[in-house]
C-alpha cells in the first residue's frame, strides 16, 4: 500500500481511536475501495482494468463475454455450416463442422466431384451430384451409365404417331407423317381451316388433311357458295350454272356478266387449270417430267423452301447426270458430261431456314454455273472430250424411286437419298414456268399448293425469273471442284437478274391496270368499276333493291377474292 492509503487509513485510526496506534491487517473491504481490481472481480482469465470513480472494466479473453467475462461465446450460433453440417463449439470460442455425407470443407462448403472415377460411357456427359453422379447420354443412348444403344423405330420404342412412318437415323429417330399431321412425333392434327373456303357465313369443320363447310339454312354446296334464290330469279342464266373452273369456286362478282375461278392453293389460270405450286411432305415424294433439254443450253429456276437440310431437288440421267440436293443446308451440285472425273460444287448460302429462296441452274456444255438469290455465281468444268451433257432418262424433281436414288448414292452421284420435304413453290425450266399437271408424268405423294410456307403475299414479292439470266461470260470458271476457289476470285463476280427493271413487268393487278411510280421501283392499280383492294382483287358490295316483278335484280356474293387457299383436293 503506498504511502497516501496508509495516511489515509492513519487518519480513519485518529478519527475513531483518539488515543493508541493502529495494529493488525487492513481488511479487503477497505483495501477495495482504494483499488476497484483488488478483488480480481473479472473472470474466465479476463484483466481487469480501473476506470476512476470506484469502476473498473474487464478485458475478456478469447471466447467470453459479459461485464464480468462471465459467459463463454457462441461459435456456433447460426450455425456457420454449410450444406446440413454439425456445428461443435471448442474452446477459446472456436468451432468444428462435422460434414454430411457427400462434402467436405472447413465449412463443408465444397461438394466433392463424384464425375472423378464415373463409369459413363458412350461419350456421356457425368454431372455431379450428392454423393453421387448421373450420365447425360448422348442422342441414341440409353442406361443408368449409357451403355445401351436405343433400338429407334421398334416395337418396343415407336413414339410416331398418328400412321407416321418411323425412320431409324442411327443416333436418333424422325418421324415422316402421314397427310393431315405435324409435330415431332406426328401428333398435332394440322388446322385444314386456316385458309377454308367456305362462303356465305358457313362455318367451317377440320377435318384429316380436308374440312367441310358447314352452311347456314338458305345456303348449300361443297363451299356454301349456292343460294336457293339463285335459280328462282335466274334459272339457267347464272354464268356459274355452266362454269368450267377446274380447280376452284366459280364466282359472279356483282355487276358483271363473266364469272371469276378463285383457285384452290397451288393452282393458277382463268379456269384454276395450271399446277405450279406444290408441296412434299414424305421421304419417297417426288415428280417425273420429260427428259431435261440440254442443247444449246439448259437454264433452270426454282423458288422454294424448307426447314430440312438435307434433300434432293433435281436429277436427270444416269452416268452422265445432272443432280442438285440439299446437304447440310446447302445447296450440292454433281455435273458429269461424260468426263471424268464428276464435278461438283457447293453453294456459299445456307437454304435450310424455312425463307423462300431462288436457286438458278445454267448448263451450257462442259460449263455449269450455281447463284443462290441473286447472290454471287459459282461456276465450274467437267473437262474433257465430251462437250455435252446427253440425257435420255425421265427428269426428277423434289426426290426419286428408290432403287434409283440408292443408284445414285452409291455412284457418289448423290450424297443422300431422301426426298425434299418442303414446298416448291415456282419451278422454270428454260424460260417456261412449270405446269405439273401437263408435264408430270408421274406424281407420288405431292399435296398441292404452299400452305404450310410463307405466305402468298412474301413469296409474290420475289422476282420471277421466267429466263435465267446466267451467262457464261459473266461467270468465273472452276475446274473440278470448286470448293477450293479463293473467295476473292469469285467476289469479282456480281451478275444482275435484270438488266433494266419494269415495275409492271409482273404486276398483280387483277382488274386493273398497272401504273408505275416516279420512283420507277413501285407501282399502284388503277380498278375497274365494281373493284377495289391494292391490287383490284375485292369486289365492291353495293345495296340493290329487288323488283317486285322480278325483272331487275342483283345478286351479291359475299365472298372477297382470296388471295391464297389452303388445298382441299389431295392429288396422289
Amino acid at each position: 500500500m503506498g504511502t497516501k492509503g496508509y495516511n489515509f487509513l492513519q487518519t480513519i485510526s485518529k478519527l475513531q481511536f483518539k488515543k493508541g496506534n493502529c495494529t493488525g491487517k487492513i481488511s479487503n473491504e477497505v483495501l477495495a475501495k482504494c483499488d476497484t481490481c483488488y478483488t480480481f472481480p473479472c473472470k474466465n482469465g479476463a484483466t481487469c482494468r480501473p476506470t476512476g470513480e470506484r469502476d473498473y472494466e474487464c478485458l475478456c479473453a478469447p471466447g467470453y463475454h459479459g461485464k464480468l467475462c462471465e459467459s463463454a461465446i457462441d461459435a456456433c450460433y447460426g450455425n456457420p455450416c454449410r450444406n446440413s453440417a454439425i456445428c461443435k463449439v471448442l474452446e477459446e470460442g472456436r468451432f468444428s463442422c462435422h460434414c454430411s455425407a457427400g462434402y467436405e470443407g472447413d465449412r463443408c462448403e465444397t461438394n466433392i466431384n463424384d464425375c472423378l472415377d464415373h463409369k459413363c460411357v458412350n461419350n456421356a456427359t457425368c454431372v455431379d451430384q450428392v454423393e453421387s453422379y448421373r450420365c447425360d447420354c448422348q442422342s441414341g443412348y440409353t442406361g443408368i451409365y449409357c451403355e445401351k444403344k436405343i433400338q429407334f423405330c421398334t416395337k418396343d420404342f415407336n413414339p410416331c404417331k398418328n400412321g407416321a412412318t418411323c425412320v431409324d437415323r442411327g443416333d436418333h429417330y424422325a418421324c415422316q407423317c402421314a397427310l393431315g399431321f405435324s409435330g415431332e412425333n406426328c401428333t398435332v392434327n394440322n388446322d385444314d381451316c386456316i385458309s377454308h373456303m367456305c362462303q356465305n357465313g358457313g362455318t367451317c369443320v377440320d377435318g384429316i388433311n380436308e374440312y367441310t363447310c358447314k352452311c347456314p339454312p338458305e345456303f348449300s354446296g361443297k363451299f356454301c357458295e349456292a343460294s336457293p334464290m339463285v335459280s328462282l330469279l335466274y334459272p339457267q342464266t347464272s354464268p356459274c350454272q355452266q362454269h368450267d373452273c377446274q380447280n376452284g369456286i366459280c364466282f359472279q362478282p356483282q355487276g358483271l356478266t363473266d364469272y371469276i375461278c378463285k383457285c384452290a392453293s397451288g393452282y393458277t389460270g382463268k379456269r384454276c387449270e395450271f399446277l405450279t405450286s406444290v408441296s412434299f411432305a414424305q421421304n419417297g415424294s417426288y415428280i417425273e417430267m420429260p427428259s431435261l433439254k440440254t442443247k444449246p443450253e439448259a437454264n433452270i429456276t426454282m423458288i422454294f423452301s424448307t426447314e430440312e437440310e438435307n434433300g434432293i431437288l433435281i436429277y436427270n440421267g444416269e452416268s452422265q447426270h445432272i443432280a442438285v440436293e440439299l446437304f447440310r443446308g446447302r445447296i450440292r451440285v454433281s455435273y458429269d458430261v461424260g468426263n471424268y472425273p464428276v464435278s461438283n460444287m457447293f453453294s456459299y448460302e445456307t437454304v435450310s431456314d424455312g425463307r423462300y429462296h431462288t436457286v438458278e441452274l445454267l448448263s451450257q456444255k462442259k460449263n455449269f454455273t450455281l447463284r443462290v438469290d441473286q447472290g454471287n455465281a459459282r461456276s465450274m468444268i467437267n473437262e474433257g472430250e465430251h462437250e455435252y451433257l446427253r440425257l435420255s432418262t425421265p427428269l426428277f424433281i423434289g426426290g426419286l424411286p428408290n432403287e434409283a436414288a440408292e443408284k445414285a448414292a452409291r455412284q457418289w452421284q448423290l450424297r443422300n437419298t431422301t426426298s425434299f420435304r418442303g414446298c416448291i413453290k415456282e419451278l422454270w425450266i428454260n424460260g417456261k414456268l412449270t405446269d405439273y399437271a401437263q408435264a408430270a408424268t408421274k406424281q407420288n405423294r405431292i399435296i398441292p399448293g404452299c400452305a404450310n410456307s410463307e405466305s402468298e403475299e412474301t413469296a409474290a414479292e420475289m422476282i420471277k425469273p421466267k429466263a435465267n439470266n446466267l451467262k457464261k461470260d459473266n461467270a468465273q470458271r472452276e475446274v473440278k471442284d470448286s470448293a477450293a476457289q479463293p473467295q476473292s476470285y469469285m467476289n469479282t463476280l456480281k451478275t444482275s437478274v435484270l438488266t433494266s427493271y419494269d415495275p409492271c413487268k409482273d404486276h398483280r393487278c387483277r382488274k386493273g391496270q398497272c401504273v408505275s411510280k416516279k420512283d420507277g421501283k413501285n407501282y399502284s392499280c388503277k380498278c375497274q368499276a365494281g373493284w377495289g383492294g391494292k391490287y383490284c382483287d375485292t369486289v365492291i358490295r353495293k345495296t340493290t333493291k329487288m323488283l317486285d316483278n322480278y325483272q331487275s335484280a342483283t345478286f351479291l356474293s359475299q365472298a372477297v377474292l382470296l388471295r391464297s387457299y389452303r388445298p382441299y383436293l389431295i392429288v396422289p
